[in-house]
């Protein structure tokens, strides 16, 4: 082991415990709860996702000058999106991720749930987006610096502890495609870094919220937006950040 990272991975196991404790938790909670009240749990998640959405995207796009605020970012939006959705589609990643949930609720004993594989997929798209996931992991991976996925932990393990609550058993296996995730970068750590620019991580950071977003109106609403399908958009993003977009 390198000097220096006698912590590596520490993180990656701290967020996936966190996870799994708050969809305990929420599996407990949502026994308790009638239909009805889980039905308007569900809701008030859809509201506070969306709101977050709206928050980092905002952060991101909007910088204070003496003149007042400014926007940027538009066009990087538009192509991310653009190009991102059409290879998404083109992969259907969609689908294949609704295959793994499928095969996980066979194999787990839950055949019977019909919100398992909604459930899997949307809390995984819910904490496996955004920056503090990828910066957290590179940290981790290089320095042994696990605190960014530790607050990560925390934060995931509260908004799981809800979603379990309404949406039942298919969250607690969302901490696979996260472990999966930040696991890979971590071990990819030193070759990601120097991609990872600031302007690089704030394209993934505008892009990521927007995506968040979307999970937010798929929980509000009936499925309508193959979120997954533009997750693509993010790789796009970050590089958009070395073509001058």
């Amino acid at each position: 082991m390198r000097e220096g990272t006698g912590h590596v991975w520490i993180g990656n196991h701290n967020q996936c415990g966190g996870d799994c404790c708050g969809r305990c938790d929420g599996l407990v909670c949502s026994r308790a709860i009638s239909g009805r009240y889980q039905e308007t749990l569900l809701q008030a998640i859809g509201v506070c996702v969306i709101f977050v959405g709206i928050s980092g995207a905002v952060q991101e796009m909007m910088t204070v000058t003496a003149d007042g605020l400014k926007s940027g970012g538009t066009m990087m939006i538009v192509i991310s999106y653009a190009l991102g959705s059409l290879l998404g589609e083109w992969i259907n990643l969609e689908l294949r991720i609704e295959q793994f949930g499928n095969w996980l609720k066979v194999k787990t004993g839950n055949a019977k749930d019909k919100r398992f594989v909604d459930a899997f997929v949307t809390a995984s798209l819910t904490v496996s987006i955004g920056a503090m996931a990828i910066v957290g992991a590179i940290q981790d991976g290089i320095s042994g610096d696990y605190s960014t996925l530790a607050l990560k932990a925390v934060l995931d393990m509260v908004i799981i502890c809800v979603m379990s609550a309404s949406m039942g058993k298919g969250c607690l296996f969302a901490a696979i495609p996260v472990g999966v995730l930040q696991g890979t970068v971590t071990l990819l750590a030193k070759a990601v870094q120097p991609i990872m620019t600031a302007q690089a991580l704030s394209n993934l950071s505008l892009t990521g919220s927007i995506l968040i977003f979307c999970v937010g109106i798929n929980l509000l609403w009936e499925k309508k937006l193959k979120v997954a399908n533009m997750l693509p958009s993010i790789l796009i993003a970050v590089l958009c950040a070395f073509v001058g977009v």
